[in-house]
């Protein structure tokens, strides 16, 4: 198992943490949380800390709209699809390489796992589409 970016549990990561991990990724990083406060102002975010280190957690009410996880030079954005997100993906302009792993992820109880890893713009760009699919189902 790849070992945690920030691995120390006592010590919740900063602004300034993120940025010396994530580099050029952390206008991303900005942008993806700047895109969930635009259009769902009732949304809280806070850090938690899994075995796996840091993940910064975002939710509307009960419902969790995704985890990020920083990385050397990118962070992970995970999401949980239902049934009808997973079809509204394939119904999408999605690009199949993002697609065909998600009908083809294990369905859990909370439903099938999502991850894109975001360094560019472009895929800033996938990661803000799944969160609106992610919404809408």
């Amino acid at each position: 198992m790849k070992e945690p970016t920030i691995p120390d549990k006592a010590h919740r990561p900063t602004d300034a943490d993120l940025a010396s991990v994530l580099g050029r990724a952390k206008r991303h990083w900005d942008g993806f949380i700047a895109c969930i406060q635009r259009n769902h102002p009732a949304a809280t975010a806070e850090w938690k800390h899994y075995s796996t280190g840091w993940q910064f957690v975002l939710r509307e009410k009960r419902r969790n709209l995704a985890y990020l996880k920083p990385s050397e030079k990118c962070f992970t954005v995970s999401f949980a699809f239902s049934d009808n997100a997973v079809d509204a993906a394939e119904r999408s302009d999605l690009p199949a390489e993002i697609v065909q792993p998600i009908r083809q992820s294990p369905k859990y109880p909370e439903g099938r796992a999502v991850r894109v890893d975001v360094a560019t713009a472009k895929d800033l760009a996938i990661a803000t589409k799944l969160l609106a699919i992610k919404v809408s189902h």
